[in-house]
């Protein structure tokens, strides 16, 4: 049977977590069919131990906020907003503070239908100008746009489908050498919400991912440039969503950056125990994204920004006294 191992007692003494500054005291065992069991952190095997803690080059201090830019008309939260030069402005992002403004012109909301790639081509190329000296990736699951953003300076792929989708698109971020954002799914969005189901879906999100890293280390994409998405409402109920998020640190042990990316979405509204319009979901965006935060994330994916750096600003003030 396999053995998983979830970092607890996080906190600011122990092993660093993924290179620090946040460090963990201990460690749950995980095997299916088995009680989890706490042990100290001398139980780990050694090739577990390096990757929960080695440093994730580019990474350190703080998680960096990525802005999210929708060129859409139907993305669930902004749609509409950015669309066709409707008043999107990245720079505006960056300057609220984000590190990075993720720019995508297909919407993979939940029951959303399929974007012909000319058309996606041309939302994306609406935007460019707008994205002159901004640090950019593309949200995309089509290698030929990857390859147009990649050519007009986007820095990073951020695939929903994690190179499933396209077949080229694997032997294009490997010939490029970017970046890549792996997210776990289930289904294609126009159907992925009807049922879900998993028999463990902490442990069956990670053998996934894992299983992802793995066809991309063979492909020539190397672990530095990977970065692990759990797909927070691709294809799970609100029970799923709530295990990926407690569990959230497990998830350290693939080796690789962490993004999370929970902003205004459904499962707020489930974990808030009551109806809240999508326009209302600030303060549960912020509260996932501080318990990111406090299980070591690399990346948070927000619509929030200025509020969100506000709130990571507060907790770390809080942290350092």
């Amino acid at each position: 049977m396999v053995i998983y191992w979830r970092p607890v007692g996080l906190g600011d003494w122990g092993l660093p977590l993924a290179g620090g500054p946040l460090c963990f005291a201990g460690v749950e065992r995980l095997e299916r069919g088995v009680a989890p069991e706490r042990l100290p952190v001398e139980a780990l095997p050694e090739d577990v131990r390096e990757r929960l803690t080695a440093v994730r080059p580019g990474y350190g201090g703080r998680p960096l906020v990525m802005g999210i830019l929708n060129v859409t008309p139907d993305s669930f939260s902004d749609g509409g907003q950015y669309f066709e030069g409707g008043g999107g402005d990245p720079a505006a992002l960056v300057t609220a503070g984000a590190d990075i403004v993720d720019v995508g012109a297909e919407s993979t909301r939940p029951g959303a239908a399929a974007v012909a790639l000319e058309e996606e081509l041309r939302r994306l190329g609406s935007v460019l100008p707008a994205l002159a000296g901004v640090r950019w990736s593309v949200d995309t699951r089509k290698a030929a746009v990857m390859a147009a953003a990649l050519d007009a300076g986007a820095g990073m792929i951020n695939d929903v489908s994690a190179l499933t989708h396209d077949p080229a698109a694997m032997a294009l971020v490997a010939a490029r050498g970017c970046p890549v954002v792996l997210m776990h799914h289930q289904g294609e969005p126009a159907t992925m919400q009807v049922a879900p189901a998993y028999d463990d879906v902490l442990l069956e999100v990670f053998d996934w991912l894992a299983a992802r890293i793995d066809a991309c280390l063979a492909a020539g994409i190397g672990r530095e440039r990977i970065v692990a998405d759990v797909g927070i409402g691709f294809g799970k109920s609100l029970h799923h969503n709530r295990a990926l998020l407690r569990g959230l640190a497990l998830f350290h042990a693939l080796g690789v950056p962490l993004l999370l990316g929970a902003s205004r979405k459904r499962v707020i509204e489930g974990l808030a125990g009551r109806a809240v319009p999508v326009g209302a979901r600030l303060p549960g965006s912020l509260a996932v994204a501080l318990h990111g935060a406090a299980h070591g994330v690399q990346i948070l994916r927000v619509h929030d920004v200025a509020e969100t750096v506000q709130a990571l600003a507060v907790w770390r003030g809080i942290e350092a006294a």
